[in-house]
This record gives C-alpha cells, sequence and structure tokens, in this order.
C-alpha cells in the first residue's frame, strides 16, 4: 500500500513497483505492513485454501484480506487475479476453476511475476497465463472472463474509475467480482506530494467505502454488498501506520458484485455522481460542511437583501417572508456551529466551536431579538474566523498524524 496523493503517475507506478519488489525479493525485510504466512491466516485464509501452495509464495503474500468470502468463482471459470503479486490467490484460484478453468495473473511489478512464474511451473500448475501490466489499462479482450478476484490492488491505483471501468469491460455480462481492498472513513485533504517519504504509508491511496461503493454501481456493477470487514492495520508492525489508519478511520473490505447485461447511460452515470446525498457526505468526511453550511448562511441573508433590492428593477414583485427568512439564516448558522462542535470529537480543540459559538450568537440575537445590521454582520464575521480557524486545525493535525510538520 502506497501514499498516492499529489504524486504523479510515474511517481505512484514507481513507489509500487520498488516496494512489492522487496516483498518478492526479500519477503522477511522490515515492512509497514503484514506479510507471509502467518499474514495470510490471520486476514481468514482457512488452511482447506491455502495448505497446498508453497512455502516461498505463502512468504510474499502481501493482500489485505480474504477475497475468496465472496465465492465467486466458478468450476471451469476464466478467472482473472488483478493484483496477483507473487501467486498466493491465483493459485487458489486455479484449483477453485478446476478442470476445464483456466487463470490470468497480471501483476504491475516484474519481481513479482517472475516469482510466479517460478513457483508455478515448480509446482505443475498448468493453465496459468501471468501478465505483467496495469489495471488501468487491461491486456484482455472484452467479456473474456467469466470472474476477477483482486487482493489489496485497487487502492494503489492512480486512476481508479479507469481501472473499475476496466473491470466492467472485460468481464462478461452476469460475470463475478469479488476483492478486498483498503478504505477510509474520511479521506486525506492536506498536500503531502512534496514529502517523498509519504510513499511508505498505506492509507493516502485508499477510498471512502461509500465512495468505493458507488464507484463500482456507476460502472454498471449489480447487487455490490460488503462481505467482510476487518482491521487490516492492527497486524502492521509500524506504530506509525497504526496511528495514521486509525486517525483516518482506515480498514479492510472484502466485497462481492456482478457485472450488469449492459453498460450504464451516461445519464445514469452522471446521476449516480449528481446524488446530493454523496455531495453531503464528501463536504462532511472532508471537514468542509461548516464552511459550506456558512456560504449558505451568508447566501441566505445577504444574497436575498441583493435579490429582493434588484428584482423591483426588473419589474419583479418579490413577496418576502420574513419569518421563513430568518428561519433559513439561523438553520444554516446553526449546521455550521454544529460543524464546528462536531470537531471537537476529533481533537481540534474546543476555541473554534467557541468562538463559533459567539458568532453564532450575535446573528441569532440580530435576527429574534432585536436587529441591528452591525450586530449581524460582527456576527457573520466571528463565525468566518471560527470556521477557518476550525479547519486550519484539522488540517495541521492531519499534517501531524502524517508527519508533515
Amino acid at each position: 500500500m502506497v501514499a498516492i496523493l499529489g504524486y504523479s503517475r510515474p511517481q505512484i507506478l514507481a513507489a509500487v513497483q520498488a516496494m512489492y519488489s522487496a516483498v518478492a525479493d526479500t519477503p522477511d525485510g522490515a515492512f509497514h505492513f503484514p506479510v507471509g504466512a502467518a499474514a495470510s491466516r490471520r486476514l481468514g485464509y482457512p488452511e482447506a485454501l491455502t495448505g497446498r501452495l508453497p512455502e516461498r509464495l505463502l512468504a510474499s503474500f502481501a493482500g489485505v484480506g480474504c477475497p475468496f468470502h465472496g465465492e465467486a468463482i466458478r468450476p471451469g471459470d476464466r478467472v482473472l487475479d488483478l493484483g496477483a503479486g507473487a501467486g498466493h490467490d491465483s493459485l487458489i484460484a486455479r484449483r477453485l476453476a478446476g478442470e476445464g478453468g483456466r487463470v490470468i495473473a497480471l501483476d504491475l511489478t516484474a519481481a513479482m511475476t517472475r516469482k510466479l512464474c517460478h513457483e508455478a511451473a515448480l509446482a505443475g500448475v498448468d493453465d496459468l497465463l501471468v501478465l505483467q501490466g496495469s489495471a488501468e489499462q487491461l491486456p484482455l479482450a472484452e467479456a473474456s472472463v467469466d470472474s476477477i478476484t483482486s487482493n489489496g490492488m485497487l487502492n494503489l491505483v492512480p486512476d481508479k474509475r479507469r481501472a473499475v471501468a476496466e473491470m466492467f469491460r472485460v468481464l462478461r455480462p452476469g460475470g463475478r467480482l469479488q476483492l478486498a481492498d483498503v478504505v477510509i472513513h474520511r479521506p486525506v485533504s492536506v498536500d503531502c506530494h512534496e514529502d517523498p517519504r509519504l510513499w511508505v504509508e498505506c492509507v493516502v491511496g485508499a477510498t471512502v467505502k461509500e465512495d468505493l461503493l458507488a464507484l463500482f454501481e456507476e460502472a454498471g456493477f449489480e447487487e455490490v454488498r460488503v462481505v467482510g470487514r476487518h482491521d487490516y492495520f492492527a497486524l502492521s508492525p509500524s506504530a506509525q501506520t497504526r496511528e495514521v489508519a486509525e486517525s483516518f478511520g482506515a480498514h479492510a473490505v472484502e466485497l462481492a458484485m456482478r457485472r450488469a447485461a449492459g453498460s450504464p447511460t451516461l445519464l445514469q452515470r452522471w446521476r449516480h455522481r449528481l446524488d446530493p446525498r454523496t455531495w453531503w457526505r464528501r463536504l462532511r468526511r472532508r471537514g468542509l460542511l461548516g464552511l459550506a453550511a456558512f456560504a449558505l448562511a451568508l447566501l441566505s441573508c445577504y444574497g436575498t437583501l441583493a435579490l429582493v433590492a434588484l428584482l423591483p428593477l426588473l419589474g419583479i414583485g418579490l413577496a418576502l417572508n420574513e419569518g421563513a427568512w430568518a428561519g433559513a439564516i439561523a438553520a444554516f448558522v446553526l449546521l455550521t456551529l454544529g460543524a464546528l462542535v462536531a470537531g471537537l470529537r476529533r481533537r481540534v480543540g474546543p476555541w473554534p466551536s467557541l468562538l463559533g459559538a459567539v458568532g453564532a450568537g450575535l446573528v441569532l440575537y440580530a435576527l429574534f431579538v432585536d436587529y441591528h445590521a452591525l450586530v449581524e454582520l460582527t456576527g457573520f464575521l466571528v463565525l468566518a474566523a471560527a470556521t477557518l480557524w476550525d479547519l486550519r486545525r484539522r488540517r495541521r493535525q492531519e499534517a501531524r498524524v502524517l508527519g508533515l510538520d
């Protein structure tokens, strides 16, 4: 897993290849994520699946979960293992596909594909095609595989939307997808592209779980469901990685889904992207809900005033319900204050909330007790200062956790 926020595509690919080349060549080295047979067992792989795997192959296991809980592979399937690594899951998939089945193992890292080819040959595994390539541009024909399995790959991919579209393209209609990957509760929002040391972190390239599920649904997958969840980062030997994971709510999920019979229309894709619930969730988790609510409060107050002043110049009359108007302003002001108070749970500190309470109190006093334009304006300015202060403190806390300060 690699931190990719702010990195160029060549830097991301180089970082991924360097790390996983080390896992392939020196699996007993020091890594910030769990590696090897012990990790495989603790992530839920039953002995029935791993008992006959070569020891050298098991040693280079670096997955984040057990995607086989998705039960996507059927006897006779043509299976694609995306991000195959040294082949831990590829060999399991080959056994599950049985007579007449075939597995295509694709990985970005040359050292991993070399190791997989070597171990598969020693184990006498047939009908296993090993390819080096990117998930963003799969070297396969449309509708050419029956099922796809993937373990810890998607959080390493710069263009996740394109990778998911490629999975949809190569799966036959009705084909099945199972995967395990890292998700986060809230996204990383600080700019960390200037610190190359962060490529060893494992959270920054992950996606918010609901956004990841929506990404698959938007691409045309159906029956998208979570079949497993666990605290993958509790297994990390790195205290810093565990702290970063805890701060962002990072964990691993196992998903299962089915490819729809046809591709979604452009209208259906944009309906997914413009869903107001999605935008609300993104604003809240990025810590921008308070700023958005404050902007709406300003718009409700001064935007309405401007509208009332301008419309008569155009010959348009507007009857304004002052009670409803004041209620709308108050609602957005209180929502702004609520977002500031929510920062207390993230250890941002009480001062932005206290300052915001003062600002909100001034605005509400002007609205419902004794109106003075200067009092109202002062309240909005104080509330703005509190909102920006809260945002700055959140970003600084995030930078501290990532070791950027």
